[in-house]
């Protein structure tokens, strides 16, 4: 095996690196940046919001690291990628493209004094086929490890068996929801760093939802649970029109219950009110709407892109039926399927960190359940939540 070998400097160095203040990671970045000259892999928790994914890239470059490979830093989803290219190259006072880039699926925007690459986990593991011990990087950061998709878990045990062989990579394990001390036990009991978020305390209500044969005597039944869902939604909203003045996110499975949720939200809900839609598929014009300033009151309709690393501006109430449309292996059909499942236990935490962050905030669950009680424990795996800041 040939070692690395010291050559002069062929990628972008920024002239001044700076952290903002607001980010809790940022009073932490001496440590970190010690912890990553010092040790092969590290684990970096924290709440969401507390700025990892962002200043983490920049505290690897404070480190001394980017001199002799790039610095590759993983996002689960294309979207997370391109957003958080943009943000970094603006910080450190680039272009995406020059010294910040980054490649997802039928886009490359890399450069060749990038320093700083930003890929799905899916672009890093088809690079291992060509190049099996990621020579082109000195660093790799695994940004939301917390999902568990098949890529991350097979990036998790390669770059474990790549430790050995190549002693100069550093490793750096980060998510907001994971189990610190498996992780930690996984890359030889790396040493973990906690990061305090910035999140405020959420109070949580649960508002069951009746189920057909259980509504009151006037109503009208609604034949399916997507139906009560999307009711569930509209009624929510409403709550949430009545508290004041906040845009608002709402957590759907995929593309078909955006759009008709879209559309019941348009004939329901009065004026002044923008509804944008949120998904992979959407070009990038699209998706750049909801990072533009308006005075209207804005309804975000999301799959799970808004769940990580993707921070939409000025939410202040969140609606979460609890479900995701999650790519799954049939072995009898032997292909891939999406099935829409509850989100783990992780994704909820997650999506809970998108409120919470300005103010003490309140969750109220809109239950699918079969009983009048309202105050009986609900599972959280059945529940539309609706989650909003005081």
């Amino acid at each position: 095996m040939t070692a690395i070998t010291e050559t002069p400097l062929r990628y972008w160095q920024p002239a001044v690196i700076t952290y903002p203040e607001a980010l809790p990671v940022s009073a932490r970045h001496a440590e970190i940046s010690a912890a990553i000259r010092q040790y092969q892999a590290i684990i970096v928790c924290g709440a969401t919001g507390s700025g990892k994914t962002t200043q983490l890239p920049k505290i690897c470059l404070d480190a001394g690291r980017g001199q002799l490979g790039r610095i590759a830093c993983t996002q689960p989803r294309r979207i997370a990628a391109r957003t958080v290219a943009s943000r970094v190259a603006q910080e450190l006072g680039t272009r995406v493209g020059e010294g910040v880039g980054y490649k997802v699926r039928f886009s490359d925007q890399v450069r060749g004094d990038s320093v700083i690459k930003v890929l799905t986990d899916g672009m890093l593991l088809a690079e291992t086929t060509g190049n099996r011990d990621l020579r082109e990087y000195d660093t790799i950061i695994i940004d939301e490890a917390h999902e568990r998709s098949l890529n991350i878990d097979f990036l998790l045990g390669y770059l474990r068996q790549l430790m050995a062989r190549r002693p100069e990579l550093k490793i750096i394990i980060t998510s907001a929801t994971i189990d610190a001390d498996r992780f930690s036990r996984h890359f030889n009991n790396a040493p973990v760093i906690e990061v305090s978020g910035r999140t405020y305390p959420v109070e949580i209500r649960y508002r069951p939802i009746l189920a057909p044969e259980r509504l009151e005597d006037g109503q009208k039944a609604r034949e399916t649970d997507e139906e009560r869902v999307t009711q569930a939604i509209l009624d929510a909203t409403d709550e949430l029109v009545r508290l004041g003045e906040g845009d608002i996110l709402v957590f759907l499975p995929g593309e078909r219950e955006i759009r008709d949720t879209a559309e019941a939200l348009r004939k329901h809900h009065p004026p002044h009110t923008e509804i944008l839609p949120l998904f992979a598929r959407l070009s990038v014009k699209e998706q750049e709407r909801i990072f533009q300033p308006t005075n209207a009151r804005r309804i975000v309709l999301a799959t799970n892109v808004a769940e990580t690393s993707l921070t939409v501006p000025g939410i202040r109430y969140v609606i979460d039926p609890g479900y995701a449309r999650i790519l799954r292996y049939s072995a009898r059909n032997k292909v891939d399927q999406l099935l829409t499942e509850p989100v783990s236990q992780a994704s909820a935490n997650q999506r809970s960190g998108r409120c919470g962050r300005v103010a003490a905030g309140v969750v109220s669950a809109c239950t699918l359940s079969r009983s009048t009680r309202r105050d009986q424990p609900i599972p959280i795996r059945k529940s539309c939540v609706l989650r909003w800041l005081g």
